[in-house]
């Protein structure tokens, strides 16, 4: 297995790796074979259509303009291509690409989130096995494993994320934070420093999921017993009942008055607002929103405050990321070919680098070059003890569901002890399914 395996810490051995500079450039092979849909058959691309409607999925909405201007230049150079993007939001595309993108008729192209949407993906056989594309040269090799599955190369992760808290480096100056706490009673000191100045401290999206559950990331890392808690959690080895699960609720308890009015019931965009504005000091997502929030006008320095739960000098992680937007080609596609030419295209690192610039997003491309001052004020992050997103170990998205929810309920004032027992029991019966 490689040393970048699903719970290896983000050393800067390995992340050097991806800023190095590389003019080497892979020639792309055509591979022979038709496309298939039987599930699990790991179908090999079929190339000779090279021309034709690309139907590009995903739920990068942000990403829209960037996107656009890239299908721009890419038809420039590829005439007989057409590039249409496809865009639903994460929780849709989460809870639907499988069914909308089997048939073929979008997503000729399409990411998938690491994890379970991802193992779907390859268990159904959407995803067209791409080891001998020539592409895996375009990347760097320790940062595509999360594409790969059973010594295939089934997509490339096209994001390196730090699905961590932003925040708002002026308020934290403003309120006497000279920097990120390291433990949590100095976590909740900040929290009530920022509070004191009639700021809210936390924008916390709790009705979309999928950007709820990234707090659930940096909640659990050090207070959980083994680094694949979430997977033993599926399995039935951990409990959600379990002390030390009942004691990230009660932490989850502890912030809630940190947080923007019915923070469990609210929407990402007015959490994004209220961090652009000025008036929240912390966006409780990721380095991913940090493009949007200054698409509405923000103007202030950024870092990440990922909550510490655990004392002084007893963390084993100083905060997480994930390596995901897993690009693959659709089996059932019927431009194979045209739709291999894009994803090569995005693969180019000059393409790769005006996309990581735009979106302020890290990219596994080889030979990328940052020149946003977010991804450079971001950067040291990436040297720092990190944990693999432990939310993606799950495979199962009705446990997911049922466990990051409980977090939720917390927030919204449900007693840690009755949210960890109605997560139990969705995960003890799937466990018994099996």
């Amino acid at each position: 297995m490689s040393d970048f395996s699903q719970n290896a810490p983000l050393s800067r051995r390995r992340m050097l790796q991806l800023f190095a500079v590389t003019g080497a450039a892979a020639s792309l092979a055509a591979c022979a074979g038709p496309g298939s849909t039987k599930p699990g058959a790991g179908s090999s691309l079929n190339t000779a259509n090279k021309s034709g409607k690309v139907s590009f999925a995903h739920w990068r909405a942000e990403d829209k303009d960037v996107f656009a201007k890239l299908i721009d230049k890419f038809k420039q150079a590829n005439p007989d291509i057409d590039v249409t993007q496809d865009i639903t939001t994460s929780t849709d595309y989460q809870a639907q690409a499988l069914q909308r993108i089997r048939s073929g008729a979008i997503g000729d192209v399409a990411p998938a989130f690491r994890g379970s949407q991802f193992e779907s993906f390859v268990s159904s056989g959407i995803f067209t096995d791409l080891g001998t594309s020539g592409l895996t040269d375009k990347y760097t090799a320790n940062l595509i494993t999360s594409g790969a599955e059973n010594g295939k190369q089934y997509g490339y992760p096209y994001q390196i994320v730090l699905p961590m808290p932003v925040v708002n480096t002026d308020i934290l100056g403003n309120a006497g934070i000279s920097s990120i706490p390291t433990d949590w009673d100095s976590y909740l000191a900040m929290l009530e420093a920022i509070k004191s100045k009639g700021i809210t401290p936390v924008a916390f999206p709790g009705a979309d999921a999928g950007n709820a559950g990234q707090l659930f990331n940096s909640m659990i890392m050090n207070v959980a017993p083994s680094d694949d808690m979430c997977t033993k959690i599926q399995s039935g080895e951990l409990k959600c009942t379990d002390d030390w699960f009942l004691q990230m609720l009660r932490y989850y308890r502890q912030l809630a008055p940190y947080m923007q009015p019915n923070s469990a019931g609210s929407a990402v965009e007015p959490a994004e607002q209220l961090f652009a504005t000025g008036k929240a000091a912390i966006l409780a997502t990721g380095s991913y929103h940090v493009a949007a929030v200054r698409k509405l006008g923000a103007k202030f320095p950024v870092d990440l405050a990922p909550p510490i739960t655990s004392a002084k000098g007893k963390a084993r992680y100083e905060g997480t990321y994930n390596s995901t937007f897993i690009l693959g080609i659709n089996s059932a596609s019927k431009v194979q070919g045209a739709a291999l030419a894009w994803l090569q295209f995005l693969s180019d690192p000059a393409n790769a680098t005006a996309y990581a610039n735009a979106t302020a997003q890290f990219s596994p491309v080889k030979g990328v070059e940052y020149t946003d001052p977010d991804l450079k004020a971001l950067r040291p992050w990436l040297d720092k003890k990190t944990i693999l997103a432990p939310r993606y170990q799950f495979t199962d998205l009705d446990v997911q569901h049922a466990v990051e929810a409980a977090a939720v309920k917390v927030l919204g004032g449900t007693d840690p002890a009755k949210a960890a027992d109605d997560a139990q029991k969705v995960v003890d019966q799937h466990v018994k399914a099996k």
